[in-house]
C-alpha cells in the first residue's frame, strides 16, 4: 500500500467504542421501523445523491425510514414539551425547530444522509417544514484563508467563522424571524458574494457539515457557545478509513468528467489530467488534509453523536449505534 494511503488502526470501524451506545445490526435497526411503507419503499433518489455517495437499494426503506420515524416522534415530544414550558412560564414565544446535527469525515456520506432524511421527514404526519444548512456556507472567503495562509486547512475548525454559525443558529432557535446565511460555491470553491439561504422559522433543521460535534474550548470564556449546544438530537457518519479514502478518490474522478468540466470550476485544471494524475493527487489530499482533519478533528467528535451510522466498503449500513439514556 503507497504510503500516502496508509491508516492508523485499532481506529477501524469494528474497534470503535461503543461504550454507552445500544448497538443493532442492519436487521436489527430496520426491525424498529414501520414507516417502509410502498411511498418510501419507491421514493426516488436520484436527486438526493451527491457525487460519490451512492444510495444503494434498500438504505431508505431499511436505514433511513426508521430514523426519520424516530426522529418524528423526538420532535413531537419536544414541540409537546415546549408546549407545557411556555404554558407554565405564561409565554407566547414561537415554537423553536427541532434541530438535527449530521457529522463526519469528507466523502463519507453526509450530504446525502442530509437530503435523504430532509425528503422522508417532509413527509411526516404533520408534513413538517424541514430546512436543510451546511456549514460550507461559514467557511471563510478564500481571499480570509488566503490571507491568513489557512487555504491548505480549507474545512478544519480554524477555516469556519464559527462566531456567525453560532449567532445564526441561536437566532433560528429563536424563531422571532427569517434567518439569512451565506452560500458556498463547491463549483468556484468559495462563498458566492451577495447571494445567500433564506431559512424562514422551519419545524425542523438539519445541519450538516464535518465539525458540528466538536467542542472547540481552548482559551475560550467561561459562556462560551458551541455550534452542538443548539442540536436536539445529533448523527455521526461512519466508515472506515481506507474505504473512505478510496471513496474520496472515487468522487475526485467522477467529478473530474462532470462539474470540473466547466471552465468557472476552481479545480478545472483538474478535467484534463491523465486519470493517474488525478489519482495520485487525490491520494496525496486524502493523507495531507483530509486524514488530517479526520484524525484530529472529526472522529473524536463521534462518541459525542447520540447516533452512529456504520457503514461498509460498498456505502450500506452495517450497524446503527444509539446512545442510550
Amino acid at each position: 500500500m503507497p504510503p500516502d494511503e496508509r491508516t492508523a488502526p485499532p481506529e477501524l470501524i469494528s474497534n470503535a467504542s461503543t461504550k454507552g451506545y445500544q448497538v443493532l445490526t442492519r436487521g436489527e435497526w430496520s426491525a424498529r421501523g414501520s414507516a417502509t411503507t410502498d411511498a418510501v419503499k419507491s421514493m426516488a433518489t436520484d436527486h438526493l445523491m451527491a457525487t460519490g455517495e451512492p444510495l444503494l437499494p434498500g438504505e431508505v426503506a431499511d436505514v433511513y425510514g426508521p430514523l426519520a420515524e424516530l426522529l418524528t416522534l423526538l420532535a413531537a415530544e419536544k414541540r409537546h414539551t415546549d408546549t407545557q414550558v411556555a404554558s407554565f412560564l405564561g409565554n407566547q414565544a414561537p415554537a423553536s425547530p427541532f434541530i438535527i446535527g449530521i457529522a463526519g469525515g469528507v466523502a463519507v456520506g453526509k450530504s446525502t444522509t442530509a437530503r435523504v432524511l430532509q425528503a422522508l421527514l417532509r413527509r411526516g404526519p404533520a408534513s413538517p417544514t424541514v430546512d436543510l444548512l451546511t456549514t460550507d456556507g461559514f467557511l471563510h472567503p478564500n481571499a480570509v484563508l488566503e490571507g491568513r495562509g489557512l487555504m491548505t486547512r480549507k474545512g478544519f475548525p480554524e477555516s469556519y467563522d464559527q462566531r456567525a454559525l453560532v449567532d445564526a443558529l441561536a437566532a433560528l432557535r429563536s424563531a422571532d424571524a427569517p434567518v439569512t446565511t451565506p452560500i458556498y460555491s463547491h463549483l468556484a470553491y468559495d462563498i458566492v458574494p451577495e447571494q445567500v439561504q433564506t431559512i424562514d422559522r422551519p419545524d425542523m433543521l438539519i445541519v450538516e457539515g464535518l465539525n458540528v460535534l466538536q467542542v472547540n474550548t481552548r482559551g475560550a470564556s467561561p459562556d462560551h457557545v458551541v455550534v452542538s449546544d443548539f442540536f436536539d438530537f445529533s448523527i455521526y457518519v461512519d466508515a472506515a478509513e481506507d474505504d473512505v479514502a478510496i471513496w474520496f478518490r472515487e468522487r475526485l474522478l467522477a467529478l473530474r468528467s462532470t462539474v470540473l468540466q466547466e471552465p468557472d470550476a476552481f479545480f478545472h485544471r483538474f478535467a484534463d489530467l491523465p486519470h493517474d494524475d488525478v489519482v495520485t493527487i487525490a491520494r496525496q489530499i486524502w493523507a495531507d488534509i483530509n486524514l488530517v482533519n479526520l484524525r484530529e478533528n472529526v472522529a473524536p467528535t463521534r462518541s459525542r453523536a447520540h447516533l452512529v451510522l456504520e457503514k461498509g466498503a460498498d456505502h450500506r449500513v452495517q450497524r446503527v449505534l444509539l446512545r442510550q439514556a
